[in-house]
């Protein structure tokens, strides 16, 4: 027994002593964080990023119908920076433990408030969030690393993407903040600052919707500068979305003319001259008259 004591005794010392140790070497499954803007906020992500060593991973190394932490050492961690919708449920600003559940033909993935400390096998159901049952996707090649991405961000969805081996999981993640949003454009527009029209019109303009009220405020950015370029070009744009060709291909000329000597010269000239074509084409051959 005293052998066992000092034994122990000096594991413990020898892990502590390397805990202290500024010794830093390589992880087989380092950590890694996402940070990636999204709507009005953020998602952030922190996880370990095992790989696959010449190792058969799903149904091997992470069971089929086991708990897994999703990555590797402690759980996996994400933090929503506003209110959230991910497959159709709600879920609240705030940091959660991700867990999934992997099957050959579907995956189970879990929020968890109270899960920070505690294994996968101990995952207490009480402090669930949400569950979500979603279908894994195989792909044609193997990724070796397991990577945890935000792919398909738009202003008010993105998806959130697992991927591994040949499986990828995703979870589509919807900010349903349309309503406060344009609360805020309203708000701040009536203020007496400067005003954000450019913002403004880009998000009305990327949205698809209120395109008289985008054009409006595109005019009133171009009012406060009218040699800026990239406004001009989404004027254009706005304009051609309103089927107004004649202002649409003026205002692309304007943006090439006023882009000259800019640093994105090429850039606009390239995009104003792939609008002008465009507009062109629509345009109906006139017919002469019989």
């Amino acid at each position: 027994m005293k052998h066992l004591f000092f034994t122990a005794l000096f594991v413990a010392a020898t892990s502590a002593g390397f805990a202290q140790s500024p010794l830093k070497l390589p992880s087989l499954s380092p950590t890694a964080k996402v940070a990636q803007d999204f709507s009005t906020s953020n998602i952030d992500i922190t996880y370990s990023r095992p790989s696959m060593r010449g190792r058969k991973i799903f149904g091997d190394v992470v069971p089929f119908g086991k708990a897994w932490r999703t990555g590797a050492n402690s759980s996996t961690k994400i933090k929503f920076g506003e209110d959230v919708e991910i497959a159709g449920q709600k879920i609240k600003a705030g940091e959660y433990a991700v867990y999934t559940i992997p099957n050959k033909t579907s995956w189970e993935v879990i929020l968890n408030t109270g899960a920070a400390g505690w294994t996968a096998d101990g995952l207490p159901k009480e402090f669930d969030v949400a569950r979500f049952t979603v279908k894994p996707i195989t792909m044609e090649a193997d990724v070796q690393t397991f990577t945890i991405q935000v792919s398909d961000i738009t202003f008010v969805s993105c998806k959130i993407e697992m991927l591994w081996e040949r499986t990828k999981v995703v979870l589509p993640v919807l900010a349903k903040n349309g309503d406060k949003i344009q609360q805020n454009i309203e708000s701040v527009l009536n203020k007496p600052v400067t005003k954000p029209y450019f913002q403004a019109a880009n998000y009305y303009y990327e949205m698809d919707k209120n395109m008289d009220l985008a054009k409006r405020y595109v005019d009133s950015a171009l009012d406060q500068d009218p040699k800026a370029y990239y406004m001009w070009y989404l004027k254009a744009r706005i304009e051609r979305r309103l089927g107004h060709k004649d202002d649409a291909v003026a205002a692309a000329k304007k943006s090439m003319e006023t882009a000259k000597g800019a640093a994105l010269e090429y850039e606009y000239m390239h995009n104003n001259q792939k609008l002008i074509d465009e507009v062109n084409r629509l345009r109906k051959p006139k017919q002469d008259a019989e």
